[in-house]
């Protein structure tokens, strides 16, 4: 009799533990799933005029984000942005521009103020949105899911400074990572926008 209990026991313990394995799997590659699943669709913003900009009627783009602002050494930026947006809007790119007053107070201006300056200097085509916060604990929902691996399914990062770039492939996910101080028509970008 004692011998049929420890082995009850055992049974029980062994096909326990492995029952608990495969759930524990399950839930893991149910998480690794949604991590994959999530992308730049999922956000609508507004641009500088009010209006609705849902990233869902970008499917099948590439996307650059960049975070831009009129009193930074890094503001001539404004010109290679526009250029290679001209170069290949019919290619299927698309830069979105995300004025941010995070760095040293170098974009102090309203929305109406930043269209105008931008249009008047730079001639700037691409949409650009609504000022946001893309670091800190006011950071807006779109930075946290570029800034964070747990959202884009591929590398922590942080906005170092104005001008850093985020590019998104064709299926809406995260790509890559773009200093700041590189320039929007590098090699390296021209590459990847050609690709």
């Amino acid at each position: 009799m004692k011998k049929i209990v420890v082995l009850a026991c055992f049974t029980l313990f062994f096909f326990g533990g492995q029952s608990q394995a495969q759930n524990q799997k399950a839930v893991k590659s149910k998480s690794e799933n949604a991590m994959e699943k999530q992308t730049i669709y999922q956000f609508k913003v507004e641009d500088l005029y009010g209006n609705v900009f849902d990233f869902s009627t970008l499917k099948g783009k590439k996307i650059m984000i960049v975070n831009t602002a009129s009193k930074c050494g890094l503001t001539p930026q404004y010109k290679s942005l526009e250029a290679i947006y001209k170069e290949y809007k019919d290619k299927g790119f698309v830069i979105v521009g995300f004025p941010a007053n995070n760095f040293a107070s170098q974009e102090p201006g309203t929305n109406e103020e930043i269209a105008t300056f931008c249009q008047e200097n730079y001639g700037v085509t691409f949409p650009m949105m609504d000022k946001v916060s893309v670091k800190g604990d006011d950071m807006c929902p779109l930075y946290q899911f570029l800034t964070q691996k747990a959202k884009n399914g591929l590398k922590d990062s942080e906005v170092e400074w104005n001008f850093q770039k985020y590019l998104i492939n064709k299926k809406g996910q995260l790509e890559q990572v773009i200093a700041p101080r590189t320039l929007p028509t590098d090699a390296s970008v021209i590459n990847w926008i050609k690709a």
